[in-house]
């Protein structure tokens, strides 16, 4: 009977043993399993995702360089200041937050509009401005108002939110007017999701004006970059 409870500890050690040899190397492997799951791009990679990023990066203003699908030098400058501007780690490398911040979807061939934007508060908000200033506009135009309120928050002369810009005083009409209150269409929540997906018509505009309404002189002077429905979108 001693001899058979001798038998039955040693096997149960021994199970227990082999539990905890395992549990000791999941933990320690994990993370570096979890790492070589992570996407990376860096100076000297190639491909479509370096030409998501740079469109990106040169329609916001950070990139100057040709788009030609190669991380090089100017490539490398500019992810940096862009990650510096949205308090990433400026590192230069393109990595998930990164790419989570530029609406760039890895897992996808069609890089910024599948991406699921979730914050509903500047959903909506955004989705109001783009009601009260452009409904009536084309789509296109309407998705662009949104992307100029986006180009702003990355822009140093602007507020870095959604909120911070589009109540920025005397920013746009339809605060002064109380428009941003008026009935919301659809089409309007749907531009606000596509703007802060990632599409912008706006060609990177952090300007647009109605020229049959605008009364500024100043605002004639910004450079046009494209003319959509009535308005003019300008840097």
């Amino acid at each position: 009977m001693k001899k058979n409870n001798i038998y039955l500890k040693r096997a149960i050690i021994f199970v227990l043993a082999i539990i905890l040899s395992y549990s000791s190397t999941t933990l320690y492997i994990l993370p570096y399993k979890n790492a070589s799951r992570a996407v990376s791009y860096y100076y000297g990679s190639k491909g479509k995702i370096i030409t998501d990023t740079q469109t990106k990066l040169k329609a916001w203003g950070y990139y100057t360089g040709s788009v030609d699908g190669v991380y090089g030098y100017n490539t490398y400058k500019a992810v940096r200041k862009f990650q510096s501007k949205n308090k990433l780690k400026v590192d230069g490398v393109i990595g998930d937050r990164t790419l989570a911040a530029l609406g760039i979807n890895v897992g996808s061939k069609t890089s910024s509009s599948s991406k699921k934007y979730t914050n509903n508060q500047d959903v909506m908000l955004l989705a109001r401005l783009i009601n009260g200033e452009a409904r009536g506009e084309p789509y296109e135009g309407q998705v662009a108002v949104g992307a100029v309120v986006l180009n702003r928050t990355r822009n140093s002369k602007f507020p870095n939110t959604v909120a911070g810009v589009i109540y920025q005083p005397g920013a746009f009409t339809a605060i002064v007017d109380g428009q941003i209150n008026a009935q919301i269409k659809q089409s309007s929540i749907n531009a606000a999701r596509d703007a802060l997906n990632g599409w912008d018509p706006s060609g990177g505009a952090i300007y647009y004006f109605n020229p049959d309404k605008a009364t500024s002189a100043w605002i004639w002077s910004r450079p046009l970059i494209k003319i959509i429905g009535k308005h003019r979108f300008c840097n």
